[in-house]
């Protein structure tokens, strides 16, 4: 099954609404019935009959028009299935037959504007190229549900804010460096970015295929756990996912099986200090109280568990995502046949320089430029960056540390509080330059982030990973945290950060 395929079973599951990125003030929001309800929650509801599948469709469509499309408006919607109801009674009618297909079915999951559905959605990364009809705009910039005017990170900031705002039950994001992760800390959620080839990337608009996979982003762990079961799987469209080994290989784990709420007894954590701590006194703080708690809950605690090629692949992953992007967009965009306007880098390049002001109302497009001018992926500069970078992430790097140590994972804080949203100097975060996410990424190991505490009101994450295939056993670690500590809040949609909050 390729992985529109998938997306598109998903979506006919779920009721699935499209999102991308996207700004507001606070007038006082009506209470929310589904607020924070989770995937058991609401099944539970089903199953009694105090809801059904088009009900909890239609509230959640209400919460984005409340909630996103006015109030704080915070823009991180970009679609809405057009048959999302009568997905909805379809649902109801096989739930009445006595056929539920599975813990996901009739609950409403976001799914990132970069996949695709196979159905009226439109795919397109949030860029007016690919959009079948040329909208005012295309998105805009989301805001963070936790401070209106703090930034929201990563691509799949419209996955995170939306989640957070409970305007689905749970979403799916793509990553290539922290684009799971990083909208997942800022925005108080649970994040897997899973290792590459357990989720396919048929179907979804890629950037580099040595790092790019889909994964879930939800309120709890145990949400999360229930996506990233139903989107693993092997897939004959993608290589990456049929060369899987162990358990994995036959695309039916079910991760609910790793929930352990006694899970951290007994396991051995190292802290990575080196490059990934220092950086922000507030992420250290937080992060420091959660490895007092993983202790406190039977942790073995190894501190330091540095890993000693931290800093030494930054240079070369970028030049490595360069050739990968020309390649793959370009390979991508063929794919589409003569319906797109775009079949090249190229292309999109041509097609942002015509239409800058709809396209590019605040940055540029240098990265877009500076990879159209590399060469194929056969030239030896190429091959020889990716070959270096993932021997410093795995054998010199991850697995080097976590054999040397016999740890079941590694943690550090996922990254510093969210930033200022600036449209005319760019991002300013405090972010490490070696955040877990990049070691991880380079890698295409797992990793997994949990809320962690609040800084004036901002959410930050504790990020646990390892070894590629240890899925099973972060989702324990990070369960088991979770279940203790309870560090998850719903936004209140201030227009910015309590300042006087300590």
């Amino acid at each position: 099954m390729t992985r529109a395929k998938v997306i598109s079973a998903a979506a006919s599951l779920v009721a699935a609404v499209w999102l991308s990125t996207a700004l507001a003030q606070t007038p006082a929001l009506p209470r929310f019935e589904l607020d924070e309800a989770t995937i058991a929650d609401l099944q539970q509801r089903m199953q009694a009959g105090r809801a059904s599948a088009r009900s909890i469709a239609e509230q959640y469509i209400a919460r984005i028009e409340a909630v996103d499309r006015s109030g704080p408006s915070l823009h991180s919607v970009i679609e809405v299935n057009p048959d999302a109801l009568a997905i909805a009674d379809q649902l109801d009618a096989e739930r009445r037959a006595g056929r539920v297909r599975g813990p996901l079915h009739g609950i409403p999951i976001l799914v990132k504007d970069n996949i695709a559905t196979a159905d009226k959605m439109m795919t397109t990364a949030g860029s007016l190229a690919l959009a079948g009809v040329k909208p005012p705009a295309r998105g805009g910039q989301t805001k963070n549900p936790y401070a209106l005017d703090r930034n929201p990170s990563g691509s799949s900031s419209g996955s995170g804010a939306a989640v957070a705002a409970n305007l689905a039950a749970a979403a799916i994001g793509t990553e290539t460096d922290g684009s799971i992760v990083s909208p997942s800390t800022s925005s108080g959620l649970v994040g897997i970015k899973p290792t590459l080839g357990l989720v396919s990337r048929a179907g979804i608009v890629p950037i580099a295929h040595s790092q790019d996979t889909a994964g879930p982003m939800a309120r709890t762990v145990a949400d999360a756990a229930a996506l990233l079961s139903a989107i693993a799987g092997a897939d004959p469209a993608d290589a990456a996912t049929t060369a899987r080994r162990g358990g994995e290989a036959s695309g039916a784990a079910d991760y609910s099986h790793a929930l352990d709420a006694n899970g951290l007894r007994g396991a051995r954590i190292g802290v990575v200090r080196n490059k990934l701590f220092g950086y922000s006194a507030a992420a250290d703080r937080i992060a420091e109280a959660a490895i007092a708690d993983m202790k406190k809950l039977g942790a073995v605690i190894v501190d330091p568990a540095n890993i000693p090629t931290l800093g030494k692949f930054g240079d070369s992953e970028f030049e490595v995502l360069l050739y990968e992007f020309k390649a793959d967009l370009t390979r991508y965009l063929t794919a589409l046949g003569p319906a797109s306007p775009v079949h090249s880098l190229a292309d999109v390049i041509a097609f942002n320089d015509a239409h800058a002001r709809e396209e590019m109302p605040y940055f540029g497009q240098e990265i877009m430029t500076m990879a159209d001018k590399k060469g194929p992926l056969t030239t030896a500069v190429y091959r020889a960056a990716l070959a270096r970078n993932r021997r410093l992430t795995r054998e010199l790097g991850i697995d080097l540390v976590m054999t040397r140590h016999r740890l079941d994972a590694l943690v550090a804080p996922t990254g510093a509080p969210a930033w200022l949203t600036d449209l005319v100097l760019g991002d300013s975060s405090l972010a490490s330059s070696d955040a877990p996410s990049t070691v991880t990424s380079v890698a295409g190991y797992p990793h997994i982030t949990v809320p962690a505490g609040l800084f004036r009101g901002l959410p930050v994450g504790i990020s646990f990973f390892g070894r590629a295939w240890s899925e099973p056993t972060l989702i324990k670690l990070a369960y088991a945290y979770e279940q203790a500590t309870r560090h998850r809040r719903p936004p209140a949609f201030p227009p910015s950060a309590d300042i006087s909050a300590r």
